[in-house]
Protein backbone atom coordinates (compact mmCIF):
# COMPACT_ATOMS: atom_id res chain seq x y z
CA UNK A 1 0.00 0.00 0.00
CA UNK A 2 2.56 2.57 1.11
CA UNK A 3 4.38 1.46 -2.40
CA UNK A 4 1.12 1.85 -4.33
CA UNK A 5 1.21 5.94 -2.50
CA UNK A 6 4.52 6.60 -4.12
CA UNK A 7 3.54 5.53 -7.31
CA UNK A 8 0.20 7.66 -7.06
CA UNK A 9 2.14 11.15 -5.66
CA UNK A 10 4.45 10.61 -8.34
CA UNK A 11 2.14 10.37 -11.12
CA UNK A 12 0.07 13.52 -9.64
CA UNK A 13 3.03 15.95 -9.42
CA UNK A 14 4.39 14.99 -13.08
CA UNK A 15 0.40 15.73 -13.93
CA UNK A 16 0.80 19.22 -11.73
CA UNK A 17 3.68 20.25 -13.26
CA UNK A 18 2.25 19.79 -16.80
CA UNK A 19 -1.02 21.18 -16.11
CA UNK A 20 0.85 24.14 -14.49
CA UNK A 21 3.11 24.68 -17.23
CA UNK A 22 0.80 24.63 -19.74
CA UNK A 23 -1.85 27.41 -18.06
CA UNK A 24 1.41 29.28 -17.39
CA UNK A 25 2.29 29.54 -20.94
CA UNK A 26 -0.96 29.80 -21.85
CA UNK A 27 -1.43 33.03 -19.97
CA UNK A 28 1.83 34.51 -20.09
CA UNK A 29 2.54 33.75 -24.38
CA UNK A 30 -1.08 33.89 -25.33
CA UNK A 31 -0.43 30.65 -27.11
CA UNK A 32 -3.15 27.89 -27.85
CA UNK A 33 -2.84 25.13 -25.35
CA UNK A 34 -1.25 22.72 -27.60
CA UNK A 35 1.47 25.11 -28.41
CA UNK A 36 1.16 25.78 -24.60
CA UNK A 37 1.92 21.76 -23.68
CA UNK A 38 4.74 21.39 -26.28
CA UNK A 39 6.87 25.10 -24.22
CA UNK A 40 6.07 22.70 -21.15
CA UNK A 41 7.57 19.12 -22.18
CA UNK A 42 10.08 20.79 -24.20
CA UNK A 43 11.01 23.47 -20.92
CA UNK A 44 10.68 19.78 -18.68
CA UNK A 45 13.04 17.85 -21.04
CA UNK A 46 15.08 20.65 -21.56
CA UNK A 47 15.35 19.10 -25.24
CA UNK A 48 16.41 22.66 -26.26
CA UNK A 49 13.98 23.25 -29.32
CA UNK A 50 12.70 26.77 -30.19
CA UNK A 51 9.84 28.63 -28.32
CA UNK A 52 6.44 28.88 -29.93
CA UNK A 53 6.03 32.26 -29.06
CA UNK A 54 8.02 35.65 -28.08
CA UNK A 55 9.20 35.09 -24.72
CA UNK A 56 9.07 38.37 -22.50
CA UNK A 57 10.38 38.56 -19.24
CA UNK A 58 7.48 37.34 -17.67
CA UNK A 59 7.43 33.91 -19.88
CA UNK A 60 11.51 33.66 -18.93
CA UNK A 61 11.18 33.88 -15.11
CA UNK A 62 8.46 31.17 -15.11
CA UNK A 63 10.30 29.23 -17.44
CA UNK A 64 13.19 29.21 -15.20
CA UNK A 65 10.64 28.48 -12.58
CA UNK A 66 9.55 25.09 -14.33
CA UNK A 67 12.97 23.91 -15.03
CA UNK A 68 14.04 24.19 -11.50
CA UNK A 69 10.61 22.39 -10.42
CA UNK A 70 10.68 19.76 -12.87
CA UNK A 71 14.68 19.37 -12.13
CA UNK A 72 13.31 18.82 -8.05
CA UNK A 73 10.18 16.41 -8.97
CA UNK A 74 12.40 14.18 -11.61
CA UNK A 75 15.26 14.02 -9.30
CA UNK A 76 12.35 12.98 -6.73
CA UNK A 77 10.69 10.28 -9.11
CA UNK A 78 14.02 8.46 -10.16
CA UNK A 79 15.28 8.85 -6.10
CA UNK A 80 11.87 7.21 -5.50
CA UNK A 81 12.05 4.36 -8.01
CA UNK A 82 15.18 3.20 -7.55
CA UNK A 83 14.24 2.87 -3.84
CA UNK A 84 11.45 0.85 -4.34
CA UNK A 85 13.39 -1.03 -7.16
CA UNK A 86 16.31 -1.97 -4.63
CA UNK A 87 14.16 -2.15 -1.56
CA UNK A 88 12.18 -5.18 -3.17
CA UNK A 89 15.22 -6.54 -4.46
CA UNK A 90 16.61 -6.36 -1.01
CA UNK A 91 13.71 -7.88 0.79
CA UNK A 92 13.44 -10.15 -1.49
CA UNK A 93 16.96 -11.24 -1.14
CA UNK A 94 16.74 -11.62 2.73
CA UNK A 95 13.62 -13.51 2.78
CA UNK A 96 15.11 -16.48 0.45
CA UNK A 97 18.30 -16.24 2.40
CA UNK A 98 16.21 -16.19 5.89
CA UNK A 99 14.35 -19.18 4.30
CA UNK A 100 17.36 -21.07 3.20
CA UNK A 101 18.87 -20.78 6.63
CA UNK A 102 15.36 -22.33 7.86
CA UNK A 103 15.24 -25.06 5.58
CA UNK A 104 18.70 -25.93 6.34
CA UNK A 105 18.28 -26.27 10.10
CA UNK A 106 15.16 -28.48 9.93
CA UNK A 107 15.02 -31.18 12.11
CA UNK A 108 11.82 -33.77 12.85
CA UNK A 109 9.83 -31.90 10.17
CA UNK A 110 7.41 -32.76 7.63
CA UNK A 111 7.40 -32.46 3.72
CA UNK A 112 4.66 -31.59 1.96
CA UNK A 113 5.16 -32.38 -1.86
CA UNK A 114 2.88 -30.91 -3.86
CA UNK A 115 0.93 -27.29 -3.14
CA UNK A 116 -2.36 -28.04 -5.08
CA UNK A 117 -5.64 -27.85 -3.86
CA UNK A 118 -4.80 -31.32 -1.27
CA UNK A 119 -1.59 -29.68 -0.65
CA UNK A 120 -2.69 -26.38 0.39
CA UNK A 121 -5.05 -28.13 2.84
CA UNK A 122 -2.47 -29.71 4.38
CA UNK A 123 -0.53 -26.14 4.63
CA UNK A 124 -3.34 -24.81 6.19
CA UNK A 125 -3.61 -27.09 9.12
CA UNK A 126 -0.21 -27.01 9.23
CA UNK A 127 0.17 -23.52 9.98
CA UNK A 128 -3.00 -23.86 12.47
CA UNK A 129 -1.10 -26.21 14.56
CA UNK A 130 2.40 -24.45 14.46
CA UNK A 131 3.85 -27.85 12.70
CA UNK A 132 7.23 -27.66 11.40
CA UNK A 133 7.26 -28.26 7.51
CA UNK A 134 8.66 -27.30 4.14
CA UNK A 135 6.64 -27.73 0.98
CA UNK A 136 8.52 -28.42 -2.49
CA UNK A 137 6.82 -27.46 -5.87
CA UNK A 138 7.15 -26.98 -9.23
CA UNK A 139 5.19 -23.88 -9.76
CA UNK A 140 7.53 -20.87 -9.19
CA UNK A 141 4.23 -18.90 -8.18
CA UNK A 142 2.81 -21.06 -5.84
CA UNK A 143 6.34 -20.90 -4.25
CA UNK A 144 6.78 -17.49 -4.14
CA UNK A 145 3.09 -16.61 -2.63
CA UNK A 146 3.78 -19.39 0.22
CA UNK A 147 7.43 -17.82 0.56
CA UNK A 148 5.85 -14.59 0.79
CA UNK A 149 3.42 -16.10 3.53
CA UNK A 150 6.09 -16.55 5.70
CA UNK A 151 5.84 -20.70 5.02
CA UNK A 152 8.68 -22.64 3.70
CA UNK A 153 8.87 -23.38 0.32
CA UNK A 154 11.25 -24.84 -2.49
CA UNK A 155 11.10 -24.50 -5.70
CA UNK A 156 11.58 -28.16 -7.32
CA UNK A 157 10.79 -31.40 -8.56
CA UNK A 158 9.85 -33.57 -5.91
CA UNK A 159 10.61 -36.66 -7.27
CA UNK A 160 14.44 -35.36 -7.63
CA UNK A 161 16.36 -36.43 -4.67
CA UNK A 162 18.53 -33.07 -4.89
CA UNK A 163 14.99 -31.43 -4.35
CA UNK A 164 14.52 -34.27 -0.96
CA UNK A 165 17.88 -33.68 0.19
CA UNK A 166 17.43 -29.79 -0.06
CA UNK A 167 14.26 -30.25 1.82
CA UNK A 168 16.24 -32.17 3.98
CA UNK A 169 14.45 -35.74 4.24
CA UNK A 170 17.22 -37.59 6.02
CA UNK A 171 15.84 -35.45 9.09
CA UNK A 172 12.14 -35.42 8.43
CA UNK A 173 9.62 -36.96 10.85
CA UNK A 174 7.28 -37.43 7.60
CA UNK A 175 6.47 -36.63 4.13
CA UNK A 176 3.06 -36.27 2.53
CA UNK A 177 2.79 -36.34 -1.32
CA UNK A 178 -0.15 -34.71 -2.55
CA UNK A 179 0.97 -34.65 -6.43
CA UNK A 180 -1.29 -34.94 -8.97
CA UNK A 181 -0.62 -38.03 -10.55
CA UNK A 182 -0.05 -41.04 -8.93
CA UNK A 183 2.92 -41.56 -11.22
CA UNK A 184 4.77 -39.05 -9.63
CA UNK A 185 3.41 -40.13 -6.17
CA UNK A 186 4.70 -43.56 -6.34
CA UNK A 187 8.01 -41.79 -7.66
CA UNK A 188 8.57 -39.44 -4.69
CA UNK A 189 7.25 -42.23 -2.30
CA UNK A 190 9.74 -44.80 -3.83
CA UNK A 191 12.84 -42.07 -3.60
CA UNK A 192 11.95 -40.57 -0.04
CA UNK A 193 11.78 -44.14 1.42
CA UNK A 194 15.22 -44.96 -0.20
CA UNK A 195 16.88 -42.07 1.33
CA UNK A 196 14.75 -42.25 4.74
CA UNK A 197 13.39 -45.58 6.12
CA UNK A 198 11.91 -44.19 9.22
CA UNK A 199 10.27 -41.59 7.55
CA UNK A 200 6.09 -41.71 7.99
CA UNK A 201 4.92 -41.16 4.23
CA UNK A 202 1.36 -40.52 3.55
CA UNK A 203 0.45 -40.19 -0.51
CA UNK A 204 -2.74 -39.03 -2.12
CA UNK A 205 -4.06 -41.58 -4.39
CA UNK A 206 -5.97 -40.45 -7.57
CA UNK A 207 -6.99 -43.99 -9.01
CA UNK A 208 -8.32 -46.49 -7.29
CA UNK A 209 -5.44 -49.26 -7.88
CA UNK A 210 -3.07 -47.26 -7.12
CA UNK A 211 -3.00 -47.17 -3.16
CA UNK A 212 -1.23 -50.56 -3.43
CA UNK A 213 1.32 -49.69 -5.85
CA UNK A 214 2.06 -46.54 -3.29
CA UNK A 215 2.25 -49.06 -0.44
CA UNK A 216 4.72 -51.09 -2.13
CA UNK A 217 6.87 -48.17 -3.13
CA UNK A 218 6.97 -47.36 0.69
CA UNK A 219 3.97 -45.43 1.94
CA UNK A 220 2.76 -46.12 5.08
CA UNK A 221 -0.88 -44.72 4.07
CA UNK A 222 -2.71 -43.57 1.29
CA UNK A 223 -5.83 -41.34 1.08
CA UNK A 224 -8.26 -40.99 -1.89
CA UNK A 225 -9.80 -37.66 -1.65
CA UNK A 226 -12.60 -38.82 -4.32
CA UNK A 227 -13.39 -42.04 -2.25
CA UNK A 228 -13.22 -39.53 1.41
CA UNK A 229 -15.65 -37.29 -0.11
CA UNK A 230 -18.13 -40.25 -1.58
CA UNK A 231 -17.92 -41.85 1.70
CA UNK A 232 -19.00 -38.73 3.28
CA UNK A 233 -21.44 -37.30 1.63
CA UNK A 234 -23.24 -40.66 1.93
CA UNK A 235 -22.97 -40.69 5.67
CA UNK A 236 -24.44 -36.89 5.55
CA UNK A 237 -27.15 -38.48 3.41
CA UNK A 238 -27.43 -41.72 5.63
CA UNK A 239 -26.69 -40.63 9.04
CA UNK A 240 -27.01 -37.02 9.21
CA UNK A 241 -27.17 -36.70 13.03
CA UNK A 242 -24.27 -38.59 13.91
CA UNK A 243 -22.50 -36.17 11.20
CA UNK A 244 -23.71 -33.18 12.84
CA UNK A 245 -22.90 -33.99 15.82
CA UNK A 246 -18.87 -35.35 15.22
CA UNK A 247 -18.96 -31.27 13.40
CA UNK A 248 -20.30 -30.13 16.86
CA UNK A 249 -17.36 -31.78 18.95
CA UNK A 250 -14.82 -30.99 16.51
CA UNK A 251 -16.00 -27.34 15.69
CA UNK A 252 -17.94 -26.04 18.70
CA UNK A 253 -17.78 -22.27 17.80
CA UNK A 254 -14.56 -20.62 18.71
CA UNK A 255 -13.35 -24.11 20.60
CA UNK A 256 -11.32 -26.70 18.37
CA UNK A 257 -11.48 -30.04 19.67
CA UNK A 258 -8.78 -32.40 18.42
CA UNK A 259 -7.92 -36.06 18.16
CA UNK A 260 -4.38 -36.15 19.63
CA UNK A 261 -2.05 -39.26 20.18
CA UNK A 262 -0.07 -39.15 23.74
CA UNK A 263 2.73 -41.97 24.26
CA UNK A 264 3.33 -43.17 27.69
CA UNK A 265 7.38 -42.53 27.99
CA UNK A 266 9.98 -43.17 30.58
CA UNK A 267 9.61 -41.61 34.02
CA UNK A 268 6.01 -41.12 33.67
CA UNK A 269 4.15 -41.77 37.12
CA UNK A 270 0.95 -43.12 34.88
CA UNK A 271 2.67 -46.05 34.26
CA UNK A 272 1.37 -49.32 36.00
CA UNK A 273 -2.16 -47.48 37.09
CA UNK A 274 -5.45 -48.36 35.77
CA UNK A 275 -7.03 -45.99 33.80
CA UNK A 276 -9.63 -44.94 37.00
CA UNK A 277 -6.50 -44.23 39.63
CA UNK A 278 -5.56 -42.16 36.62
CA UNK A 279 -8.76 -39.61 36.71
CA UNK A 280 -7.39 -38.18 33.09
CA UNK A 281 -10.77 -36.06 32.60
CA UNK A 282 -10.90 -34.38 35.79
CA UNK A 283 -7.08 -33.82 35.81
CA UNK A 284 -6.89 -32.42 32.26
CA UNK A 285 -10.30 -32.38 31.17
CA UNK A 286 -10.29 -34.74 28.09
CA UNK A 287 -11.96 -38.13 27.06
CA UNK A 288 -10.11 -40.98 26.35
CA UNK A 289 -11.41 -42.08 23.24
CA UNK A 290 -9.00 -45.08 22.37
CA UNK A 291 -5.59 -47.25 23.68
CA UNK A 292 -3.21 -48.83 21.36
CA UNK A 293 -0.85 -50.78 23.30
CA UNK A 294 3.15 -51.22 22.28
CA UNK A 295 4.12 -53.20 19.58
CA UNK A 296 0.31 -53.97 18.47
CA UNK A 297 -1.57 -52.70 15.75
CA UNK A 298 -5.44 -52.93 17.06
CA UNK A 299 -6.93 -50.37 18.72
CA UNK A 300 -9.29 -50.76 21.76
CA UNK A 301 -11.50 -48.21 21.64
CA UNK A 302 -14.11 -46.85 24.72
CA UNK A 303 -11.17 -48.58 27.07
CA UNK A 304 -12.04 -50.16 30.30
CA UNK A 305 -11.41 -48.30 33.53
CA UNK A 306 -9.45 -51.15 34.76
CA UNK A 307 -7.13 -51.20 31.95
CA UNK A 308 -3.72 -50.87 33.17
CA UNK A 309 -1.33 -48.06 31.53
CA UNK A 310 2.13 -49.52 30.36
CA UNK A 311 4.94 -48.13 28.42
CA UNK A 312 4.63 -46.94 25.23
CA UNK A 313 1.19 -47.41 25.39
CA UNK A 314 -0.56 -44.70 23.31
CA UNK A 315 -3.37 -43.12 24.51
CA UNK A 316 -6.19 -41.12 21.81
CA UNK A 317 -7.78 -38.31 23.56
CA UNK A 318 -10.38 -36.05 22.38
CA UNK A 319 -9.72 -32.45 23.61
CA UNK A 320 -8.42 -28.76 23.44
CA UNK A 321 -4.57 -27.90 22.98
CA UNK A 322 -3.83 -26.90 26.57
CA UNK A 323 -5.69 -29.74 27.97
CA UNK A 324 -3.73 -32.65 25.41
CA UNK A 325 -0.35 -30.55 26.50
CA UNK A 326 -1.37 -31.00 30.18
CA UNK A 327 -1.79 -34.85 29.41
CA UNK A 328 1.55 -34.61 27.74
CA UNK A 329 3.53 -33.90 31.33
CA UNK A 330 2.04 -36.37 33.10
CA UNK A 331 2.95 -38.86 30.50
CA UNK A 332 6.24 -37.04 29.81
CA UNK A 333 5.48 -37.03 25.98
CA UNK A 334 7.46 -33.90 25.76
CA UNK A 335 9.52 -34.47 22.82
CA UNK A 336 8.93 -32.44 19.76
CA UNK A 337 5.53 -33.45 18.64
CA UNK A 338 5.89 -31.03 15.58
Amino acid sequence: MAERNKFINILMLLVMLLLSGTVGYMLLLDIPVIDALYMTVITVTTVGFGEVGVMTNEAKLFTIFIIFTSVGIIGYTLTTLTSLFMEGKIKSVWRRKRMDNAIENLNNHYIVCGAGETGQSVISEFVASNTKFVVIDRNEDKVKDLIEKEVLAILGDATSEQTLEKAKVNKAKGLICSLNNDANNVYTVLTARQMNDKLYIISRAVDKNSPEKLIKAGANNTISPYEIEGKRMASIALRPTILSFLDVITHAGDVVLDLEDVMICDNSNMIGKPLKDLKIPEKTGLIVIAIQKQGQDEIFFNPSSNEIIQLHDTLIVLGKKDQVNKLRELACDIGDRT
